[in-house]
């Protein structure tokens, strides 16, 4: 293997185990994943919707879709949702949109 494969497999590896080891760490630190609050390039992850595959790239404020992690029990007090909820209220907007179009 040569020097340049190594380094990307080392980095690849890397990167694998931040993203498996990220939400782990926040369940533990008592923070819960809240729906619909993320400001403009500050959401954590990736979106429901499929416009992006990461943190901080939600173009739009409070897009349902997009989530960042908040204290345990504050996201309701935030109009914010858990994950069912937000996938619900997706799934009834492409269904109206349905009926619209």
């Amino acid at each position: 293997m040569n020097q340049q494969a190594m380094i990307a497999a080392a980095a690849a590896s890397l990167l694998s185990t931040l993203l498996v080891a990220t939400p782990a760490l926040a369940q533990e630190k008592g923070k819960e994943k809240c729906y619909g609050v993320a400001l403009a390039g500050q959401n954590d992850c990736a979106s429901f919707s499929g416009l992006h595959s990461c943190a901080g790239q939600t173009k739009a404020s409070n897009d349902i879709a997009d989530w960042k992690y908040v204290a345990k029990g504050t996201c309701a007090g935030m109009k914010g949702l858990t994950a069912a909820q937000a996938k619900e209220k997706i799934e009834m907007m492409k269904k109206d949109a349905g009926k619209k179009g």
